[in-house]
C-alpha cells in the first residue's frame, strides 16, 4: 500500500493517523473509536448505520485539508494555550473540571480557565450563538478578563463511504487498488455560514467591558486563504485591542512512520479590526459586477 499511489481525491487522516497505518494505536482507535485528540468519542457518526467515521483530513486533487475542528486540538488543546499565552503572557491555563476541583487553593493566583467543549460547556447567547472558546482570566475568584476563541475547519461534501470501508477493512493488504473518493470542500460555506458568523461575535466581544484582546480565530492556512480570496487584503493592527481579531493558521505537518500522527504547524498570525472584516466582507473583492449580473438574467430569457 505504502508504494501503491492514491487517487486524487482520498481520506489522508483517520482517527489522527494515515488511513493505512497499522499499528496497534491506529487499529485500537478504529476499534474504539475514540478522538485522540480530545480523548472522547469521534462526533463523525453515521446516525443510520451507527458507524463512526473519525475522519479529520482528506485529500482533494494537491490539497490536503483538515476537515474537523478537533484535529486542531492536537497536543492537549495546544491551538488554545498558545492563544492563553498571547493574550495573558505566562499564567496558567487550566480545563474546567481542573480549575473546579483546585479552585479553593488558587485564591491567590492569577489562572486562565478555559470554557468550551469537552471543558465545562460553551457559552450560549441566546437561540442562535454559541461560543467556542472563552479564556477566563479568574484573580482571587473574580473575572477580570476574557477572550474568545473560534475554531473552525472545513464541511466535506461528496461521498467517500466507499474509500473509508476499503481503509476500515484494510484491502490494502489483498493488494486492492484504494477506491477514489467524491469528497470535495464546502467552499460555499465560507460565504454562507463561517464569515458572518465570525463578523457577528467579533462584535459582540468588541462591545465588552471585559474584553480587552477581541477574538481570536484558529483554522487551517488554506482555509484562511479562501478567506482572503472573498474579502482581499485587510490593513494590519497588531495592537492588542477589544474590536481587533486575531487569526492563527495552521498546516499539517509531514509524513510520519506508522503509529505517529502528523504534527499541526503554525503558519502565521494575522490581526486587523473586526469592523474593517466586516466592511470588506460586504463589499467584496471577489463579488461580481452588475454587468455580469445583466449578461446572466439575458442569457436565461434569450433576449438582447
Amino acid at each position: 500500500m505504502n508504494n501503491r499511489k492514491l487517487p486524487p481525491n482520498t481520506l489522508a487522516e483517520i482517527f489522527g493517523h494515515a488511513p493505512a497505518d497499522r499499528s496497534r494505536d491506529a487499529r485500537m482507535l478504529w476499534d474504539t473509536g475514540m478522538c485522540p485528540f480530545t480523548s472522547t468519542t469521534c462526533g463523525k457518526i453515521n446516525h443510520n448505520s451507527g458507524l463512526v467515521y473519525g475522519t479529520c483530513s482528506a485529500k482533494t486533487g494537491e490539497r490536503t485539508v483538515i476537515i474537523c475542528p478537533n484535529r486542531l486540538y492536537a497536543n492537549k488543546y495546544n491551538c488554545i494555550r498558545e492563544v492563553a499565552e498571547e493574550a495573558f503572557g505566562g499564567r496558567r491555563m487550566l480545563m474546567f473540571n481542573e480549575y473546579w476541583e483546585k479552585r479553593h487553593r488558587l485564591a491567590s493566583e492569577d489562572v486562565v480557565v478555559a470554557l468550551g467543549q469537552n471543558s465545562g460547556r460553551e457559552i450560549k447567547l441566546g437561540t442562535s450563538l454559541s461560543m467556542d472558546w472563552v479564556l477566563a482570566l479568574v484573580r482571587n475568584r473574580k473575572l477580570v478578563e476574557y477572550v474568545g476563541v473560534e475554531v473552525q475547519s472545513i464541511d466535506i461534501t461528496g461521498n467517500y463511504r466507499d474509500n473509508w470501508h476499503y481503509f476500515k477493512h484494510q484491502e490494502y493488504l489483498q493488494n486492492k487498488p484504494p477506491p477514489p473518493s467524491e469528497n470535495g470542500y464546502n467552499w460555499a460555506n465560507v460565504h454562507k455560514r463561517l464569515i458572518p458568523q465570525l463578523i457577528r461575535k467579533g462584535l459582540v466581544y468588541a462591545s465588552s467591558e471585559l474584553v480587552n484582546h477581541g477574538l481570536f480565530f484558529v483554522l487551517p492556512e488554506i482555509v484562511f486563504r479562501k478567506f482572503e480570496d472573498i474579502v482581499g487584503q485587510i490593513a494590519a493592527n497588531t495592537t492588542p485591542k477589544k474590536d481587533v481579531m486575531t487569526i492563527h493558521t495552521y498546516d499539517l505537518g509531514g509524513s510520519v512512520p506508522e503509529g505517529k500522527v502528523r504534527k499541526l504547524r503554525r503558519v502565521r498570525t494575522v490581526k486587523f479590526y473586526s469592523k474593517d472584516f466586516a466592511n470588506a466582507f460586504i463589499a467584496g473583492a471577489s463579488l461580481p459586477g452588475g454587468g455580469e449580473l445583466d449578461r446572466s438574467v439575458k442569457m436565461l430569457l434569450n433576449v438582447q
